[in-house]
C-alpha cells in the first residue's frame, strides 16, 4: 500500500486500519509534519518517502526521501507494481497529480481527495477509483449491481444550519468553524458551511456512478449516509456509525472478517431529523442542476471556491462573499471547453485569477 496524506485523519484512520489487518505499508508521504511523519517511518517502515514541502527534507529520517510536487510523481512511479493500492487522502488540488499519475500507471486508488474527480473525473479510469468518502462509499454499499433510479446523499448542514437566514451575513469566521456534530480541518469545515462540500459529492457521485438524478438533503444527526432509490418504488439507506475507518477498511481488504466499527444503536439514536437544502441558506446549490448537465465546470466551482474560501480564512472576506464569487465564477465560465488535462490547469489559473479580481473590484480592497 502507497499512503498519500499520511499525517492528516484519513491517513492516520487508514495506518490504524494497516495495523489492525498487517497490512504492508510500501510508502508514505507527508505535507509537512516531519515530526508525526517520522514516528510514522519507525512504526511502519516504508521503503519510500515523499514529503510536499521541500523545506523540510533534511528532516526526514529515512535513506529515500522524495521532495516537492514532482518528488511524489516519482515516489509512485518508484513504489507502483501490479496490483498495488494507492490510497489517495492529500487535501485540495495538490492531489489531483497525483490521481492521475496513479490512475496512469495502474494503481488501483482509494480515493478520499475531492477535488480529483470534481476538477477532472472526465479524465480518469473511474472504474480503478474505489471512493473513501462515507457518502459514496455507502451508496457503492447499496447499489450492488441494480440500477438506480436516483441516487441521494446526505449532509450535515455545516455550522450555520440553525443560525436564522436574517444573522448569516454578520457571521464570523470563527463562527464558520464550529461545526455541529464533529471536528474537521478549516476549509472542509467551511465547504461543509456553504454547503459546497456535497457539490463536490453530487459531482464525484456523477463520475462514479454514471448516474444524473442526484441529490441530497440534510440529516442532522449524521448516521444515514445515503440512499438509493431504484425504479421498483424502494428506497434502501446506509446507516454507519461516522468513523472513516469503515469505507477504508473495504476499499484496502478483499474479504472483512471482524467488526471495523459497532453498529449504529436505533434505540440510542431515537429520531432522526430529515431538511431539505434551502438555497436561501446555501446559495450555492441552486448550482446542483446546472452542474449535473455540465460536470466539466466542477474545474470551475473547485478554483472559485479554493480562491474564496482562502481569502475567508485569512479573515478578508465576508462569509457570504464566498457563494457571491462562486456563483458569479461559474456563470462567467459556464461555456468553457476543458478537453484535456492541461486545461484542467489553465481554467483552475483562469478562474482563481478572475475570482482575485471580482472579490477585489466588489469589496474595494487588495485581497493579494
Amino acid at each position: 500500500m502507497v499512503l498519500l496524506g499520511s499525517t492528516g485523519s484519513i491517513g492516520q484512520n487508514t495506518l490504524d486500519i494497516a495495523k489492525k489487518y498487517s497490512l504492508h505499508v510500501k510508502a508514505l508521504c507527508a505535507n509537512s509534519n516531519t515530526e508525526l511523519l517520522n514516528k510514522q517511518i519507525k512504526e511502519f517502515r516504508p521503503k519510500f518517502v515523499a514529503i510536499a514541502d521541500k523545506t523540510k527534507f533534511k528532516e526526514i529520517n529515512h535513506p529515500n526521501v522524495y521532495a516537492g510536487d514532482e518528488g511524489i510523481l516519482e515516489m509512485l512511479e518508484a513504489a507502483y507494481e501490479k496490483n498495488e493500492i494507492l490510497v489517495n487522502a492529500l487535501v485540495g488540488f495538490a492531489g489531483l497529480a497525483p490521481t492521475i499519475k496513479a490512475n496512469a500507471l495502474g494503481y488501483k486508488v482509494a480515493l478520499a481527495n475531492k477535488e480529483s474527480l470534481v476538477a477532472a473525473g472526465r479524465f480518469l479510469n473511474t472504474s480503478d477509483i474505489i471512493p473513501i468518502d462515507s457518502e459514496h462509499f455507502g451508496l457503492w454499499y447499496l447499489l450492488g449491481q441494480r440500477e438506480p433510479k436516483r441516487l441521494l446523499i446526505t449532509a450535515s448542514g455545516g455550522a450555520f444550519r440553525d443560525t436564522p437566514i436574517e444573522k448569516l451575513s454578520f457571521v464570523t469566521l470563527k463562527d464558520a468553524l464550529k461545526h455541529p456534530n464533529w471536528k474537521m480541518g478549516k476549509k472542509i469545515t467551511i465547504d461543509s458551511a456553504t454547503m459546497v462540500n456535497k457539490l463536490f459529492e453530487v459531482l464525484e457521485a456523477y463520475w462514479l456512478f454514471g448516474c444524473k438524478e442526484i441529490d441530497a438533503f440534510i440529516e442532522t444527526k449524521s448516521v444515514v449516509h445515503a440512499l438509493v432509490e431504484f425504479f421498483d418504488g424502494s428506497t434502501t439507506a446506509h446507516l454507519a456509525n461516522t468513523d472513516m475507518r469503515l469505507p477504508i477498511a473495504f476499499a484496502l481488504l478483499n474479504k472483512i472478517d471482524k467488526p471495523i466499527i459497532p453498529n449504529v444503536n436505533l434505540l440510542h439514536v431515537k429520531n432522526l431529523e430529515f431538511r431539505a437544502i434551502d438555497i436561501l441558506r446555501y446559495p450555492v446549490w441552486q448550482l446542483r442542476e446546472v452542474l449535473l448537465k455540465k460536470p466539466h465546470l466542477g474545474v470551475v466551482l473547485n478554483a472559485a471556491n479554493d480562491e474564496a474560501t482562502k481569502l475567508f480564512l485569512e479573515e478578508k472576506i465576508a462569509f457570504s462573499n464566498i457563494s457571491e464569487c462562486i456563483m458569479s465564477a461559474v456563470e462567467k465560465f459556464e461555456h468553457v471547453r476543458v478537453d484535456s488535462i492541461d486545461e484542467v490547469f489553465s481554467t483552475n489559473f483562469e478562474v482563481k485569477s478572475f475570482c482575485s479580481k471580482f472579490l477585489s473590484d466588489r469589496l474595494h480592497v487588495k485581497v493579494r
